[in-house]
């Protein structure tokens, strides 16, 4: 009679692996889609721009220097303003142009930095509260005329009051209290103290006059 092997269950050995070579494999993988991912972007960013397409990389004037930033075709200048060029005085509040809180100078006119895209602005002198100051650190006459009159509480919506009413002031230096609450109606207060801010306001006005009297 033949003899027959006989045979040997297979059994299956366990893969180990360890914390730190499950650790290595995964910054491998991470590295290798990094650089997947920097190469597609170089690829991208050589490409010059289609006809009609809205150039990323533009110059604005702000507050007096010029400053080359990338923005995107749908953004708005008040993200520029504090994302890109980190002047944070400048607020969003609502940003569906409702409270008044981003308020920069465009050209001396104010307007609301949440609803104006960036690269519409080219070529504009555009303004932000941390401009208004001289280079010595004075601040502007309705800058002081706020610290005068304390007319603020939690102040957020406070550059943006401020810059409206620079603006205004340069069509009407010397407003009546109900035209310069007129003037500058298009800021909202969340503290609802208007009272207090309008004061600040007519003795930044002062302010200005007496400055520009010297």
């Amino acid at each position: 009679m033949a003899d027959h092997e006989i045979e040997q269950p297979v059994t299956s050995t366990p893969l180990v692996v360890s914390r730190r070579d499950l650790i290595k494999g995964v910054i491998a993988a991470g590295a290798v889609s990094s650089a997947s991912y920097l190469f597609r972007a170089s690829a991208v960013w050589s490409q010059t721009s289609a006809p009609g397409a809205v150039e990323r990389l533009v110059t604005l004037t702000v507050n007096g220097q010029q400053r080359r930033v990338d923005v995107m075709k749908q953004e708005t200048l008040a993200t520029t303003l504090r994302y890109k060029l980190g002047l944070t005085g400048t607020k969003i509040g609502c940003d569906r142009s409702e409270c008044g809180a981003c308020t920069v100078l465009i050209d001396d006119v104010p307007h609301y930095s949440c609803s104006i895209l960036t690269h519409t602005v080219r070529g504009k002198n555009i303004v932000t509260i941390e401009g208004l100051a001289s280079a010595d650190g004075k601040l502007h006459p309705v800058q002081q005329g706020v610290i005068d009159e304390q007319g603020f509480q939690c102040a957020f919506c406070m550059s943006g009051f401020i810059m409206a009413t620079v603006g205004y002031l340069k069509t009407n230096p010397n407003p009546s209290r109900a035209e310069l609450a007129h003037g500058i109606s298009g800021n909202l207060c969340r503290c609802q103290d208007y009272d207090k801010i309008l004061n600040a306001m007519m003795r930044g006005a002062e302010n200005l006059r007496r400055a520009n009297r010297v």
